[in-house]
């Protein structure tokens, strides 16, 4: 039996014309059914919730820059610009982000010869090594909305909640064609079984593996991590490529703070001397680094960044790792 709070959730969200909502509270109607071993009437409740989303699935989508609902508190929209270009990647990493960039443009060649377009994607390595820019830049290239997932909305501390919201992410993948970016995916895709794992993270990873693996829409899913050693092994074949980030080298470092600061610092600058300093930095680091060196001219009105300057930003951003590690 539905609790007197569910009955009023139901009731609100009906009056309030709010779908989403309806359809997560009785989702968890029927899973707290299934848990009190009523599994007939809980499976009933699954199949009308099923049917009724079905007889509504032709009708408008929620706009997209203004989700209403649950999913107002689930997803947060943005349009970016980002291109591929602006991105400075090793040679493999960015044929592989240009191949599902292409199998996307091409997605209605690739379906009439009955296959599948690349578009579950996990990226895994260190952070600020340009995995969260990824989506940025598929939604850009593609000209479709991002979609990120708010983890602290998703989440919930009430057993069945947050697999019911997960749905809702996963039905509107199917209504919405956008990027859906999972970050700090591994929050809930770790290995069940672990220390101090609780069940209801195993039934969260549990109904992810599920929904993943049934989602037919043409949306792009998209989970990042910087521990991949914890997920679920699971996980791994359902995603229909992993792409790996690491630390840039000396080439990619030079060529980084070229592009930040070429225009603004005095002759006879050591790039490459600079480049070795940097080095265990990421992107974001050294990006961060060059920012606080052209501020640092600006306030002192120096007409140029000096290299000296450049070398005591990136000391700081060293120490600064150093103390994080």
């Amino acid at each position: 039996m539905a609790s007197a709070e569910q009955i009023k959730a139901l009731l609100k969200s009906h009056i309030d014309g709010e779908d989403d909502r309806f359809f997560s509270v009785a989702m968890q109607v029927a899973a707290h059914e299934a848990r009190l071993g009523h599994g007939k009437l809980a499976a009933e409740l699954r199949a009308m919730i099923d049917d009724a989303k079905g007889r509504r699935g032709g009708g408008p989508p929620v706009p997209i820059g203004r989700p209403r609902g649950e999913l107002a508190n689930l997803l947060e929209a943005s349009y970016p610009k980002a291109r591929l270009g602006d991105m400075i990647l090793h040679d493999v990493l960015a044929d592989q982000i240009q191949r599902v960039i292409r199998e996307q443009r091409h997605a209605g060649r690739i379906v009439e010869h009955g296959l599948s377009p690349r578009r579950k994607l996990l990226l895994t390595g260190p952070p600020g090594t340009g995995k969260t820019m990824t989506a940025s830049v598929l939604a850009g290239e593609l000209g479709l909305p991002l979609f990120q997932v708010q983890l602290d909305g998703l989440i919930t501390k009430y057993m069945g909640e947050t697999a019911a919201k997960l749905r809702q992410i996963f039905d509107a993948t199917s209504r919405t064609r956008g990027v859906y970016f999972f970050d700090e995916f591994d929050a809930i895709g770790s290995q069940r079984g672990i220390p101090n794992d609780v069940g209801e993270i195993r039934r969260v990873l549990n109904s992810f593996l599920q929904m993943i693996e049934q989602d037919r829409s043409h949306s792009l899913v998209v989970a990042a991590t910087n521990h991949p050693g914890i997920l679920d092994s699971a996980l791994f074949r359902r995603f229909d490529d992993m792409l790996h980030y690491e630390l840039p080298d000396t080439a990619q470092v030079v060529r980084l703070l070229k592009v930040r600061l070429s225009d603004a610092v005095a002759k006879g600058v050591r790039w490459k001397s600079l480049a070795d300093l940097a080095a265990g930095l990421s992107y974001a680091e050294i990006t961060r680094a060059s920012n606080e060196a052209l501020k640092d001219a600006l306030i002192h009105e120096r007409p140029r960044v000096r290299e000296t300057d450049i070398r005591t930003m990136l000391a700081e951003r060293k120490s600064v790792a150093e103390k994080l590690e």
